[in-house]
């Protein structure tokens, strides 16, 4: 299976984990999963300072700067396979 079939299959079999992954785990899908479909992060960061959110997932996703979308993939499909158990 190429690689974008199976972070695309990764992609949808992480809606269905067995539990709830905790914040840090949500935060490394997220940023993995944006620098795998968006390459580098390439917004500003959140202006309001209490959206505390919006903040850690801009840099969890800013934090992986310069992976390739290939390594990102590669990435976010061995941590859906982890967390799958």
């Amino acid at each position: 299976m190429e690689l974008k079939e199976q972070f695309e299959k990764a992609a949808a079999e992480s809606k269905q984990l067995p539990a709830k992954p905790d914040n840090e785990t949500l935060l490394q899908l997220y940023s993995l999963y944006k620098q795998g479909t968006e390459g580098d992060v390439n917004t500003e960061p959140p202006s309001n300072m209490f959206d505390f959110v919006g903040k850690a997932k801009y840099e969890a996703w800013e934090s992986l700067k310069g992976k390739t979308k290939d390594e990102a993939m590669s990435e976010y499909v061995a941590l859906v396979t982890k967390l799958k158990g």
